[in-house]
């Protein structure tokens, strides 16, 4: 009995982080982008880099 009962918990855990991080990846429907968002230095710094090292 005690062993279905760590079993459980265990697969519990894991159930409950993944529904966690499922949530936590995808997108809600209530968020939104804020107007007028720019995409990261970053993003746009490392486009420019690779297409440096493509020519």
């Amino acid at each position: 009995m005690e062993k279905w009962l760590v079993i459980l918990g265990i697969w519990a855990m894991c159930a409950t982080c993944a529904v966690l991080f499922i949530r936590g990846a995808t997108r809600g429907p209530g968020r939104r982008d804020a107007e007028g968002h720019t995409p990261a230095a970053s993003r746009a710094s490392a486009s420019d880099a690779r297409t440096a090292l493509n020519e």
